[in-house]
């Protein structure tokens, strides 16, 4: 029975973690706008900007408290957002990083604007007679200029215009076509980091269409993509790090996978648990149980409310479980207790049946009805 169990436990420990291991990539910025006379204001119009490709994100607009929420930006970019009020920009903030996880908050106080002095206006071209008065030299040198800028402009929209094709095709699931825009994106401009960062995630969505060897050679081109997203993006960016990782466990790098895990836990603190997760995920699918139990451990050190953190621990610690002299099974210490927590944090989640199975077979008492009196979404005890 216990080596039965054991096994089951298990079949359903790899089963779960990489369809929890990647993160949705989009983000969110949100925030609060207060006026000059300290009220906050309603109704003021939230405009962001990315600074790293172009695209403008519109829509958002205060609710009666002064606040705001933008959802569905693309996860990697930076930004800048800026505040209008009866038509009128009032104040900016910029180089936004967006990140994995909670919203990224971008507060306006107007009695303190947070971004002095304004980007400078091109100059205006010479009016007929400042024009008749230039040298041959300095027309051509405008002339010059004038189809510089040219190009730059038709570059810009090329390069927005197959990125936001590529998009598109990857949404859609059409990951050939994404791959397509997105290489050819790279040949545009090969320093676009969230180019080749979009480029990878499309080998790897190519990947989960196949089956078998076939997910091989486009899981491989997904690691070349991102590690040049790494390389050219102008900051580290966790979200890189990770889905690097993810792919390399995919390909049994698991020793490159955990240094990445280990890298974005670094790099972004407040989301660490997920990463230890990730690398927990990584482990055991590479045969690796005892590190993924580690893995686990440091996810809940990281956030101990984490539900699934505390369930995959418990399975992973299933893999030392004993029969005592009486016959009956022994569990490994903290086993019951991150059962018990899982069911206090998740009392009708995913895995409750397995959680209840699993203590029953170790002879806990279960309580029928658990309940979180800290947790606001508990179901009530009827």
């Amino acid at each position: 029975m216990l080596a039965s169990l054991r096994g089951f436990a298990l079949l359903a420990f790899c089963f779960v973690l990489f369809a929890g291991a990647s993160f949705a990539q989009i983000t969110a910025i949100e925030g609060d706008v207060k006026g000059p006379d300290g009220q906050m204001v309603k109704g003021a119009v939230i405009q962001i900007d990315r600074e790293d490709m172009k695209g403008s994100y519109k829509g958002a607009k205060t609710d009666k408290k002064g606040h705001y929420i933008y959802n569905g930006l693309p996860l990697g970019g930076k930004y800048t957002v800026s505040v209008y009020i009866d038509g009128q920009k009032r104040d900016e903030v910029s180089h936004i990083q967006t990140r994995l996880g909670d919203p990224v908050p971008v507060n306006f106080d107007l009695k303190a604007p947070q971004q002095a002095g304004q980007a400078a206006a091109a100059p205006a071209p010479p009016t007929p007679e400042q024009e008749r008065s230039l040298s041959k030299e300095q027309k051509e040198a405008i002339e010059k200029l004038n189809k510089e800028n040219a190009a730059i402009v038709a570059k810009n929209k090329a390069l927005n215009d197959t990125f936001n094709a590529g998009k598109e095709a990857a949404n859609a699931k059409n990951f050939d076509v994404a791959i397509e825009a997105f290489q050819k994106g790279t040949e545009l401009d090969p320093t676009q980091a969230v180019i080749w960062a979009n480029l990878a995630d499309s080998y790897v969505g190519l990947a989960n269409t196949k089956t078998g060897p076939e997910q091989q050679a486009p899981l491989e081109k997904s690691l070349d993509a991102f590690q040049k997203a790494i390389s050219t993006a102008k900051a580290d960016n966790p979200a890189y790090h990770n889905n690097y990782a993810l792919a390399l466990g995919r390909l049994k790098k698991t020793d490159e996978a955990q240094a990445e895990l280990n890298k974005a836990a670094q790099l972004d603190p407040p989301n660490a648990a997920r990463y230890y997760y990730n690398l927990g995920a990584v482990l055991v699918n590479g045969g690796q149980t005892t590190a993924a139990e580690e893995a686990f451990k440091k996810a809940i050190a990281a956030n101990p409310d984490y539900a699934d953190a505390q369930f995959q621990y418990a399975t992973a610690l299933s893999a030392k479980l004993a029969t005592g002299a009486d016959g009956k099974v022994v569990a490994p210490p903290g086993m019951k207790e991150a059962l018990d927590k899982y069911l206090e944090l998740q009392p009708t989640g995913q895995f409750a049946d397995a959680a209840k199975g699993m203590l029953q077979m170790i002879g806990a008492t279960i309580d029928a009805d658990y309940n979180n009196p800290n947790k606001k979404n508990a179901p009530k005890k009827k």
